[in-house]
């Protein structure tokens, strides 16, 4: 089989490696797609440290070619995506088989690994972490990124107004086409939001961290779920009552999906969402599996829009 290792901060090596036997409750599967997430940047980079050397990755789509003898609700030949897999940027990825999804037939293996990740943590984040109301304003960071187009598409069919932001006009242009009332930069937002947000999404941090808060009404939500310009610094949480009786939480996809229930009932609630129309993924850029550390950088310097894919 071939795997991207990460040697080290700044090495990305496509190698063989022996294929993994399968253990009870595993299926083998043959990748078409990988979807490449910004955790995998700050993995390598030491944002949330790994030991090198490692195969990144967590997320993709393939066809099934072995089954464990204890598997029975999965079929060899079965076309399947999964989230939450270590190791998946290879051309064969051993999975867990609660955390495999078969992908309805009207959808490719690129839409697949475009979807899931990024669909899921923006079903979680407009349900879960706030639940979006008919008339509220929201803003959402990032507004041209997988994340962010598919939140937009779903605050607006809850009936909410939306500010983005956006780092280009292009971006803005994208951000508008996914349904956004507003695309603007990152240092207006808190302008035009003018304390009347009920929720800011925001996936970058400590850049806005402050704007973020200075946006939202009272006993409005701020829901921290990235960090991609670096950590928000030590908080005093004090701060949150004068200010409004503010909320803040910090949520994350795997305590949303961690039960093969809680997984499958989600992952069934998106794929109709995008076969009915309602969720319209945009796919930005696919690489070669061996130009990983070129997906990598071009994520890093926010050159990419929507889903970027690694294609063994």
């Amino acid at each position: 089989m071939r795997v991207v290792k990460a040697v080290d901060r700044d090495i990305l090596r496509l190698v063989e490696l022996p294929s993994i036997p399968l253990q009870q409750g595993e299926v083998r599967i043959e990748v078409a797609a990988i979807g490449v997430n910004y955790l995998d940047i700050q993995e390598r980079t030491g944002v949330y440290p790994r030991e090198f050397p490692y195969v990144p990755g967590g997320e993709g789509s393939g066809r099934i070619t072995e089954v464990a003898p204890d598997v029975t609700e999965l079929r060899i030949g079965q076309r399947v995506c999964w989230q939450g897999v270590q190791s998946s940027y290879a051309d064969e990825v051993v999975a867990p088989a609660w955390k495999v999804i078969p992908i309805p037939d009207s959808v490719s293996h690129e839409l697949a690994a475009t979807i899931l990740l990024q669909g899921l943590t923006a079903q979680y984040l407009i349900t879960d972490s706030y639940a979006v109301q008919p008339g509220d304003l929201v803003v959402i960071h990032a507004g041209a990124g997988g994340v962010g187009l598919l939140l937009t598409q779903l605050a607006k069919a809850a009936g909410a107004e939306v500010i983005t932001t956006v780092s280009s006009p292009a971006k803005a242009a994208l951000s508008l086409d996914a349904g956004a009332d507003h695309a603007v930069g990152y240092k207006d937002f808190a302008d035009l939001a003018a304390g009347r947000a009920a929720a800011v999404y925001d996936s970058v941090g400590r850049a806005t961290f402050e704007d973020s808060l200075r946006s939202l009404r009272p006993r409005g939500t701020l829901v921290l779920y990235g960090q991609s310009s670096g950590p928000v610094p030590p908080f005093d949480l004090s701060r949150l009552g004068p200010a409004g009786s503010l909320t803040i939480t910090r949520p994350t996809l795997r305590h949303f999906v961690a039960t093969p229930k809680d997984l499958h009932t989600r992952a069934t609630t998106l794929f109709t969402a995008v076969t009915t129309g309602t969720l319209k993924p945009h796919l930005g850029a696919t690489y070669p599996l061996a130009e990983a550390l070129a997906a990598h950088t071009a994520l890093q310097s926010r050159t990419t829009t929507g889903k970027v894919l690694l294609i063994p």
